[in-house]
């Protein structure tokens, strides 16, 4: 087996690994100890998160982000991919530690003169329109990693001047109007509750509850949105406003074309409010009618509080 076939097995040998030893590599490839030491260097300039670590038991670990097995893209999919990437670019925050240009020198190595050059021409004539993402999150990635594992956790949450503490089990991360939130089951109300990421101020695990099963949050998400305690609202929109709907819209809502008209349809909960009056306000003029009077009253006062600040600035 010459060094590139062997480097290559270990890529795989390793992949499911959180750590090992220079012996596995001895015993497993009949190489040395300087040849094992030279392979995990060459391992790492490939992109593999090996750490050593260091003392009596002394070992190798792998970070958790750890290479994936070899796959085989299209030159369109790998165009796909850095593109879709390129997105990100617009977030002060993501769950994941993503550098764009490295991507790109990873990408540049497999593409031919001609293919990178290809890249190159597309990056500058294709363009994003995205919203601009400015608020910090401190704890996106440890509340993906809660939602993926399903874990109950202890929060504090700055709500007005004040900070909170929750019980929740995140299952679901969302981005709108420029803001990251989440949405989770709040084990003290026994409900679902939608929590703005930058404003989680900490994050750590708790056992004073145990975790819900995904059926019954996706149970409860469906009866919130059912539910009798649920407001349905319908508002009227114009061309432009079905644009916008289709820019940003909810699970909660739907849009319909009935007798020559744009009907936005759907339902909010009471701790909703403030979030359906601000999306709401976001259609300007393009609102022809809007129902219940309640959801109006809503919309009205919000209005009435930008303005009141606006003449004390």
């Amino acid at each position: 087996m010459n060094k590139s076939e062997r480097l290559n097995d270990e890529l795989l040998f390793l992949n499911n690994k959180s750590s090992f030893n220079l012996k596995d590599l001895i015993d497993r490839y009949f190489i040395s100890k300087r040849t094992a030491i030279r392979d995990i260097q060459a391992l790492e300039s490939l992109g593999m998160p090996i750490y050593s670590k260091n003392g009596r038991n002394g070992h190798y670990e792998i970070l958790k982000n750890r290479l994936l097995s070899p796959i085989l893209f299209t030159l369109d999919e790998v165009f796909a991919i850095y593109f879709s990437m390129l997105t990100l670019k617009a977030y002060e925050t993501t769950p994941f530690h993503l550098d764009i240009d490295k991507l790109k020198q990873k990408f540049g190595r497999c593409l031919s003169s001609d293919q990178k050059f290809r890249l190159d021409r597309m990056e500058s004539v294709f363009t994003f329109g995205v919203i601009q993402h400015n608020n910090y999150c401190n704890f996106l990635k440890d509340i993906l990693q809660f939602a993926l594992e399903g874990k109950v956790c202890k929060i504090l949450y700055k709500k007005d001047a004040s900070t909170k503490e929750y019980y929740v089990q995140f299952f679901k991360i969302s981005s709108f109007f420029g803001q990251w939130y989440t949405s989770g089951y709040d084990f003290k109300r026994e409900n679902i509750r939608i929590f703005r990421c930058d404003k989680i101020q900490g994050v750590k695990e708790s056992s004073e509850y145990s975790s819900k099963p995904i059926v019954f949050i996706e149970n409860l998400v469906e009866k919130v949105y059912n539910t009798s305690t649920s407001t349905e609202f319908e508002v009227e929109i114009t061309l432009k406003g079905v644009d916008l709907f289709y820019k940003e819209n909810y699970p909660s809502m739907k849009i319909y074309f009935e007798n020559e008209k744009y009907i936005m349809r759907g339902t909010y909960n009471e701790n909703e409010e403030d979030f359906i009056s601000q999306y709401i306000i976001g259609f300007g003029n393009n609102i022809l009618s809007l129902k219940p009077d309640k959801l109006k009253e809503l919309v009205l006062k919000k209005l009435k509080d930008r303005m009141v600040y606006v003449q004390s600035i």
